[in-house]
């Protein structure tokens, strides 16, 4: 069955996927750079700053001007009141008639002598006429009578007219007025009520509207203000980070960079421009002299380094004419070991075994000398990696018959033929097969070996003594012994596999180890078939399929052969 998906999920979908790119890219260069995090963590806190300080002052400005104009209205509203009461007691109204317009002609003189007040209603007391359109209008304000003389606000007022006593109370509301300016327009206002007394006819109702218009016009003058300062305030705070962080960070990012290149092994490179007293100078005439500490250790030890491969190389070279001569003369001996006593005939014999084992490790040091001076030169030729194997493990049989630890030999069905110097994989492999056969202590020792599109690879495998992780990880270094105590029956110099590792480097390849104690040991080389290959994988495992993958440091993942390879024992190369 066909899904479809239509185009507006599938927009979705790469809209989605664009915005997490986005994302992740803006988080890496967050993270990456620290001049970037230092302006942001500036800028946060000035924007958090600004905001606390931008909303104390807007709010301050607003209750200081709500609460001043508030009393002032108050204090204009009390003396209208009190004007309007002295212009009834004075007046002989003599009619109900006569006393409302009398109340008209009052408010009309208070919205004509104060100028703040926008409208003023005259009503009658709450109970006595409930009706609002009762009410009476000099201005043209009647539409919105009904929402700015709320029952609340009437109730409130009539509850204080009850408990007043005589004073001159007052009940203040805010609300919604018509804006004198566009009259379609509403904005803020206030709305205060009172009671006026009409002698003869009872008390009234008087309510007067105040518009708040010209100080929202004002508050929103100082809000723009505010913002455009605030603005202009986390714009210079960004500036200034920018510049400070400028200041900091490019010497720091340039240290780094002169680093990198001193780890590359560019030793002359140094801080440019290191002038002043501050801290950053300092930092800078600190790092060069460091630098030039490191070089000046580096040189000697170069130095130091040349001088003991020159004198190994020298001894070696100069050893080998003495050697010659002792050999001559031991061969001579062991010659006529017959016609001596059994002491002399015995020293003869172990004079002889002693001089070959000399020469086995002069050749060593020669060979790591090379290695050392750079000097170690790959021939290489087209070979097949199983015909070298067969033929180290024919040289080594008699040294198993001895040890009565059986050898057997796995090749695959495809071919191992690979650009390899033979010379130097026979030595690697010789090394393996020998050290296992040692230390097999009269157990079997497999040797496998594997293929595939890109590499081929042998194996060793003993079951013998094996190694402890911590000997895995040593077990390539020269003149290591896992056991210093146990005797070199075949004359080992302690280089072997030092030699085999550096052997591998030289044909871009790999030698790896692994161990477990009692359980045997692991040995496995993996070799490209063309030059340029990079090894990411082995076609033979290292480790054992029933034992956790363990492996020295600097090993490649574990991978079992493929599918096909089918390895095959050969029978005329067991030794049983």
């Amino acid at each position: 069955m066909t899904r479809v998906t239509s185009w507006p999920r599938r927009a979705i979908v790469r809209a989605r996927i664009t915005m997490a790119r986005l994302v992740r890219r803006v988080v890496h260069a967050f993270r990456a750079s620290l001049r970037l995090r230092i302006m942001a963590s500036a800028l946060a806190i000035g924007v958090v700053a600004v905001a606390a300080l931008g909303l104390y002052l807007s709010t301050s400005v607003r209750d200081g001007m709500v609460e001043r104009r508030l009393e002032s209205i108050e204090n204009e509203t009390a003396a209208l009141t009190t004007d309007a009461n002295e212009q009834f007691r004075s007046s002989a109204v003599t009619d109900e008639q006569q006393a409302q317009q009398l109340m008209g002609l009052v408010a009309q003189r208070i919205l004509t002598s104060a100028s703040n007040v926008e409208a003023v209603f005259v009503v009658h007391p709450l109970g006595t006429q409930p009706q609002v359109s009762d009410v009476i209008i000099p201005v043209s304000m009647g539409a919105q009578q009904d929402a700015l003389l709320t029952e609340d606000l009437r109730r409130e007022n009539a509850r204080l007219r009850e408990q007043r006593a005589g004073a001159n109370e007052q009940v203040v509301q805010f609300a919604e007025v018509q804006d004198p300016g566009q009259p379609n327009r509403t904005g803020p206002g206030i709305v205060v009520g009172t009671s006026l007394q009409v002698p003869k006819f009872g008390t009234y109702e008087i309510y007067y509207v105040y518009s708040l218009q010209p100080e929202q016009e004002t508050l929103s003058f100082v809000y723009r203000v505010l913002g455009i300062g605030a603005a202009f305030v986390l714009l210079l705070i960004g500036l200034i980070t920018a510049l400070v962080s400028r200041q900091t960070v490019a010497p720091v990012t340039r240290a780094a960079a002169v680093a990198e290149r001193l780890s590359d092994g560019h030793l002359d490179e140094r801080l440019p421009g290191v002038t002043g007293i501050d801290e950053m100078a300092t930092l800078s005439r600190s790092f060069n002299a460091m630098a030039d500490s490191l070089q000046q250790q580096i040189q000697q030890m170069e130095e130091l380094s040349t001088a003991q491969r020159q004198f190994v190389s020298d001894v070696s070279h100069e050893l080998r004419t003495p050697l010659t001569t002792i050999r001559m003369a031991g061969d001579v001996i062991h010659a006529a070991r017959e016609q001596l006593d059994a002491d002399a005939s015995r020293s003869a014999e172990l004079l002889t075994d002693q001089i070959e084992r000399f020469e086995g490790l002069l050749s060593d040091l020669l060979e790591i000398s090379r290695f050392d001076a750079g000097a170690a030169v790959l021939d290489a030729e087209q070979r097949d990696l199983g015909d070298v194997v067969r033929s180290v493990v024919q040289m080594a049989l008699p040294l198993a018959e001895n040890k009565q630890a059986p050898v057997s030999v796995r090749l695959p069905d495809g071919d191992t033929v690979a650009d390899i110097d033979p010379r130097r994989i026979e030595r690697i492999v010789r090394n393996l097969v020998v050290n296992a056969i040692e230390h097999s202590e009269g157990r079997p020792v497999e040797v496998t070996v594997g293929q595939d599109a890109s590499a081929v690879a042998v194996v060793v495998r003993d079951y013998g003594v094996g190694m402890t992780k911590p000997q895995v990880e040593h077990v390539f270094n020269r003149f290591w012994r896992a056991d210093p105590a146990r005797a070199r029956t075949t004359g080992g110099s302690g280089l072997g596999l030092a030699i085999a590792h550096e052997d591998a480097r030289l044909h871009a390849g790999r030698l790896e180890a692994w161990g477990r104690p009692g359980r045997g040991a692991s040995f496995r080389l993996t070799l490209p078939r063309r030059a340029g290959i990079r090894l990411d994988s082995s076609p033979v495992p290292l480790v054992p399929e029933s034992h956790e993958p363990e492996v020295a440091t600097g090993q490649i993942p574990v991978v079992h052969p493929p599918a096909g390879a089918s390895p095959t024992a050969i029978p005329d190369l067991e030794v049983r």
